[in-house]
């Protein structure tokens, strides 16, 4: 069972690692400024190693607090240093995208990415769904579209309220019909002030 979970999580890490550096030694030098997703990958990507390995330095933390000392496992230091470059890692590539793009965009893509990720890789590790019930795990699948459902509406409504103005789309119309009837009716959109 241990060696299971093992090999599922090392192949997890496997593949991320390689989708990682495929992300930044192939797909950043000739997208990263054009693609949003480049960089927004490679954060996610890590995000759900740096979650996992958090996690693990968590408890070896918990466990020494409490009188049992993991600092003198390598275990923990490997996991302090995956969290550390991890981290570095992440924040060079947000603040890449942050700078590229509009942070209005970044920050939903990059919520989703990196929430979706780390479920997986949480799913993964802790093989979560072998103790739930099937009722338990469609509750957990509802909420998670729920806020993907969410945080998209908001990024169409915020998309909806940069669009043009109903002064302007007036303004535009009475311009037609000024243009067809050959007469200015002079309908004023705003106050003036005289």
């Amino acid at each position: 069972m241990y060696l299971d979970f093992l090999a599922g999580f090392l192949f997890y890490i496997a593949l991320v690692l390689t989708a990682v550096f495929i992300l930044i030694f192939h797909f950043v030098p000739q997208y990263g400024q054009t693609h949003i997703m480049v960089y927004i990958g490679v954060c996610s990507l890590v995000g759900s190693i740096s979650v996992m390995s958090v996690k693990a330095l968590g408890i070896a933390l918990k466990l020494t607090f409490s009188g049992m000392n993991q600092l003198l496992y390598p275990q923990t230091w490997a996991f302090t240093l995956v969290v550390a470059s991890c981290v570095i890692t992440q924040m060079n590539y947000l603040n890449k995208a942050l700078d590229t793009f509009n942070t209005a965009v970044v920050s939903p893509i990059y919520y989703v990415m990196f929430t979706s990720l780390t479920i997986l890789a949480s799913v993964i590790m802790f093989k979560d769904w072998d103790r739930q019930t099937p009722t338990q795990i469609i509750t957990e699948m509802c909420g998670f579209i729920t806020i993907l459902s969410g945080t998209f509406l908001l990024h169409k409504t915020k998309d909806m309220v940069d669009g043009p103005s109903l002064t302007t789309s007036i303004s535009m119309r009475s311009l037609k019909h000024e243009e067809e009837d050959g007469f200015d009716e002079g309908v004023p959109l705003k106050r003036q002030d005289t």
